[in-house]
């Protein structure tokens, strides 16, 4: 679908509708006000609309949008981004609020208590625990970065899902960013698993607390360089468009704005995508091949019950992650599956958070203690 305007003496550029579906948020977003709202500003208040064969609730959208914009006392800014939320129902929008509200304090609270309960357990300092800090706080990072925006976005309109541009981008950054140092931090928390089961006795002199904090300053780092670069090369395009068909900002959202060439930017993408999922799934198959191998020549029960239980849990988590990702991609595959694919990439970073802290926190005997002395005082509190 092709959508132009016209006036006495100029006209707009021909617009191309994507996917050849104009709905009411493309029609705000890429129609009245990158092409019509610079026209009201220019002509002023003598502006008047005409739109051949158009239906009464195209009249109620732009009716609606003028109230939303409030065209008389705001002025046109390009640094204003339209988001395309999730699309729930009137009658949907509360559950799916209160819902979505509940996981991610179950997720923020549930992380933030387990990296707690490590600081302050003296027998927790270990480099395994500490570890397990990273991947807390990154998740705690994932969720909050996303998911309050969403649930705002939940209780307005389409047409007020407004984002200034710089903080697209910044949210953009942290996203890849979060993303990033999963994996990354999965990776070391690989290599802490491989030291502690194939090198036991060298485990206290090579995972020393110095050797922590360095593995995680190279996790960290080496995903911010990475997703800096990634970032950078998509807001040095100009902008022609308005509009994110995303319920938040990513890379793919910030050089889709852009009608210039974006080959670069796909090189490095693709490569930035080869190497980080490269380099994690490698490096985590090749070491638990070899610490299955120690077990398998290892006739020590006591070993491989231990290195099972610690690596099972690992591998479980890399696992969710990776599948999670993969459906997020496989649903990019299919346009009429864009609202399946929102809910997938929204429910990712808030329902892994959580699941990850139930993972880790149940791995952990104070944890598991802590679990049971709450069920046993409410079985007493029941019983009285």
């Amino acid at each position: 679908m092709v959508q132009g305007g016209i006036t006495f003496q100029d006209g707009t550029d021909l617009h191309v509708i994507p996917n050849g579906t104009l709905t009411a948020v493309t029609y705000q977003g890429e129609i009245l006000r990158a092409a019509v709202r610079p026209y009201i500003g220019a002509v002023g208040p003598g502006f008047v609309l005409v739109q051949d064969n158009a239906h009464p609730h195209v009249a109620r959208v732009y009716g609606q949008f003028l109230d939303d914009e409030d065209m008389e006392n705001q002025t046109f800014s390009e640094d204003l981004i339209l988001l395309e939320g999730l699309k729930v129902s009137t009658q949907s929008s509360l559950p799916a609020f209160i819902f979505l509200l509940l996981i991610y304090i179950f997720a923020v609270v549930s992380n933030i208590s387990l990296v707690s309960l490590i600081f302050t357990t003296r027998r927790l300092h270990q480099p395994m625990y500490l570890l397990f800090c990273n991947m807390s706080i990154n998740d705690v990072f994932g969720a909050t970065i996303i998911i309050p925006h969403v649930l705002r976005d939940l209780l307005i309109s389409n047409s007020k899902r407004y984002i200034h541009y710089i903080d697209c981008a910044i949210q953009a950054f942290c996203v890849h960013l979060h993303a990033s140092a999963s994996h990354t931090v999965l990776m070391i928390m690989a290599f802490d698993r491989y030291v502690a089961i194939c090198n036991p006795l060298r485990y206290a002199t090579i995972m020393t607390n110095s050797a922590v904090v360095k593995l995680s300053v190279v996790a960290w780092g080496t995903a911010f360089v990475l997703v800096l670069i990634l970032v950078g090369l998509s807001v040095r395009l100009s902008r022609c468009r308005w509009i994110i068909f995303n319920p938040f900002c990513d890379n793919a959202s910030l050089f889709k704005l852009s009608c210039e060439s974006v080959l670069i930017n796909n090189i490095y993408g693709l490569s930035y995508t080869v190497v980080l999922l490269g380099s994690s799934m490698c490096s985590i198959t090749l070491t638990y091949l070899k610490i299955a191998a120690v077990c398998v020549i290892s006739k020590n029960k006591a070993v491989n019950s231990k290195a099972l239980q610690t690596c099972a849990t690992h591998l479980a988590v890399y696992i969710i992650l990776l599948v999670s990702g993969f459906i997020i991609v496989i649903l990019h595959r299919f346009p009429h599956l864009s609202d399946h694919r929102k809910v997938a990439s929204v429910m990712g970073h808030v329902a892994l958070p959580a699941l990850n802290a139930v993972i880790y926190g149940l791995q952990i005997k104070e944890v598991r203690q802590r679990i049971m002395t709450l069920f046993r005082n409410g079985k007493v509190m029941e019983a009285k």
